[in-house]
């Protein structure tokens, strides 16, 4: 790397730039524009997820006080809020959404090997949604209940190094179970839910797919059983049966057999059952794959906190939809830097050097170098608790 760039300058190198001009085509993202290009746009949004700036005021500010630095930015002018909030009116946010989706399909290549203790080698995705609360004066585009407005984040996360694989926003009240119909579907990859997705129709396409699903059971779920394996209750699986369905709709949305396990978590003695169309895989490991949904939610907690998806800099639909979009795209590029460059830090880490040094001109593989790998105290402390959801 060149010496005489700043950090944020090698990051941006980071970026397929020309494979960025050809969506910025096809969107027609630069038709008209006198100041701020596509490129400068995401620049600049970039650093504001880099440095943790919470408003429009708050990002002219700082760029503002660093005006000798803005060309090696790549920014030919000073950056106004309202220029900037005019883009990210604006300009169509599939720009952006495309754009996520390029890293996002480059970093999946560079995280294909990692290992999740599993032994298996199927694509292994845990699907789940977050809720953002808004406004419902400043977001009536986004109902969610009579007084308050929200979006939903709904993600579908590549357990191999936590990437989103999928990403749909809808407003509150798209129900979780919905997003099943435009989720795509890989055959052979394991898809792991909480019981919000129960739903038979939507589960028994994706068995027709060729693809496996694991979930949990409701209660009062009306099933017989068909026939039962043995099993080695010292090891907390207490049945692991064939099942079919006995109500008059459910039966017909899924006419094959289920496969039930009861399990008893020896840690928290809390009793779970879960259904699945996979018929080989031992059952414990059925049990360690629903237990690795935990890793949705922790993305979701992480994103929360060190990400700025909770406050926007715009309130309508394109601009919230911009500003998501480019705060996953720094999200998976990070995690792509972290990759390319073999650093052993996390991405907690990065983030948190970065937020203070974007302007220091050292080379990026040293700037990581010693940095130590700054614990978050309650990032796993939720993990036996998420059996509940």
């Amino acid at each position: 790397m060149n010496v005489g760039k700043t950090l944020f300058a090698q990051i941006m190198d980071f970026i397929p730039w020309t494979s960025f001009a050809r969506i910025v085509d096809r969107h027609a993202g630069n038709a008209g524009v006198r100041k701020m290009t596509c490129a400068e746009q995401f620049r600049v949004l970039a650093f504001a997820q880099l440095t943790w700036r919470e408003s429009l005021r708050d990002i002219e500010a700082t760029l503002g006080a660093n005006a000798g630095k803005l060309y090696g930015m790549g920014l030919r002018h000073r950056v106004r809020r309202s220029t900037l909030a005019d883009a990210n009116e604006s300009r169509d946010w599939r720009i952006w959404s495309d754009v996520a989706a390029l890293l996002i399909r480059r970093a999946r290549k560079l995280y294909d090997g990692e290992d999740l203790g599993l032994d298996l080698n199927n694509t292994i995705y845990a699907l789940d949604a977050t809720t953002i609360d808004l406004c419902l004066s400043l977001f009536d585009w986004a109902p969610f209940r009579a007084t308050k407005a929200a979006i939903k984040l709904h993600t579908l996360l590549d357990l191999r190094g936590s990437i989103p694989a999928f990403i749909h926003v809808s407003d509150g009240k798209m129900h979780d179970v919905k997003v099943l119909d435009i989720l795509p579907i890989e055959a052979g990859a394991f898809y792991v839910m909480d019981r919000g997705y129960l739903d038979f129709a939507r589960l028994y396409q994706m068995h027709q797919a060729g693809a496996f699903f694991v979930t949990r059971a409701k209660r009062g779920m009306d099933a017989r059983r068909v026939y039962s394996v043995r099993t080695d209750r010292t090891t907390g699986v207490i049945c692991d049966q064939r099942i079919m369905l006995n109500g008059f709709y459910s039966s017909k949305h899924y006419p094959e057999h289920l496969r039930r396990i009861r399990f008893k978590d020896p840690e928290t003695g809390q009793t779970l059952v879960f259904l699945t169309n996979n018929t080989t895989l031992p059952p414990l490991t059925i049990a360690a794959l629903y237990k690795s949904r935990w890793q949705v939610e922790l993305f979701f907690k992480w994103i929360k906190q060190h990400l700025r998806i909770k406050k926007f800099f715009g309130t309508s639909e394109n601009a919230v939809k911009t500003q998501i979009w480019c705060a996953v795209s720094v999200y998976v590029l990070i995690a792509i830097i972290r990759k390319e460059l073999q650093l052993e830090a996390s991405l907690y880490t990065l983030l948190q050097i970065l937020s203070v040094s974007v302007f220091e001109k050292i080379p990026i593989n040293k700037a990581f170098l010693d940095a130590g790998d700054i614990t978050e105290l309650d990032a796993h402390g939720n993990q036996l608790n998420l059996f509940n959801f």
